[in-house]
């Protein structure tokens, strides 16, 4: 109790009280007692206050400024977004119309049934028949990064939980090699000229980029395409995946599938070889 009530009584250090008594009666402490250092004083508090008032008068002055600065630029995103909506739609519609022609030219330059095969084999046209469903996604967990000590990891994309281009590359080939006809991946039909890159963390076909899950459908002979596939290199690449880093994927034979034909299939170098027909005519 008696060091409590010494705490209550000296709340000041003695040392700290001290020099503030002698302070006082040299009129060192507190307020200013001369009339030039009241009027410093008000000075300096004056001109605190003025800065104060000024700064936030210069705010609310700026403030409508900014936000009509920050909704032109909102405009205009939205505008260029709108224009690039549209030059998409306009390619879309020239890529329909080129396919049209395209397969127009293939059925008027032979017979019918060549120009059909010709067309399925190509892409050029839209397909169905009995096939297999794949559907390739990333691991539950993917979404953090690696140390650099996994095989699977790159300086681009680290996330061992998540599909690569290289895998959809070795995906695909396997169903060629398999026995597939006619391959599409996300409704992107698959052709000589297609190529699956990756762009960051994106996976692109034919400079499309699309997003997990990745659905790839094959058309072919589905119960034996699905077996000749799982029992494949690649096949057995997919299950590894699968069994040492969480990617998930399912397989599924399908009565009749449908995929669409390829936006464009233009070829500028490669030409027909007339020469046995041109052997044939003489």
């Amino acid at each position: 109790m008696s060091l409590i009530t010494n705490v209550m009584d000296h709340s000041l250090d003695d040392g700290y009280a001290e020099a503030a008594a002698r302070r006082e009666t040299q009129g060192e402490g507190g307020l200013p007692k001369t009339l030039r250092a009241k009027l410093g004083l008000a000075a300096g508090l004056v001109l605190a206050a003025l800065v104060v008032t000024v700064g936030a008068a210069q705010a609310r002055v700026a403030a409508p400024v900014v936000a009509k600065e920050r909704q032109e630029l909102i405009d205009r995103i939205d505008d260029e977004t709108a224009d690039a909506d549209k030059l998409e739609g306009n390619v879309d519609r020239l890529r329909d119309e080129v396919g049209a022609r395209q397969r127009a030219a293939l059925k008027s330059s032979g017979g019918s049934a060549d120009a059909d095969l010709v067309g399925m084999l190509s892409g050029a046209t839209e397909v169905h028949g009995p096939g297999v469903k794949l559907v390739v996604n990333d691991a539950k967990e993917a979404g953090g990064g690696g140390d650099g000590t996994n095989p699977r990891e790159t300086s681009g994309f680290s996330d061992t939980g998540r599909v690569r281009d290289r895998d959809m590359q070795r995906v695909v080939n396997g169903l060629w090699a398999s026995g597939a006809e006619a391959v599409s991946i996300n409704g992107q039909r698959l052709t000589a000229l297609s190529a699956i890159r990756a762009a960051g963390d994106a996976i692109l076909v034919d400079n499309k980029p699309l997003v997990p899950p990745y659905t790839v459908l094959a058309v072919g002979d589905g119960e034996r395409l699905s077996a000749t596939f799982q029992d494949s290199a690649d096949g057995l690449y997919l299950h590894a995946l699968r069994e040492n880093y969480g990617i998930r994927a399912t397989i599924s034979t399908e009565d009749d599938l449908r995929l669409p034909a390829a936006p464009s299939v233009i070829v500028r170098t490669a030409q027909p070889n007339t020469e046995k027909t041109e052997k044939g005519t003489s």
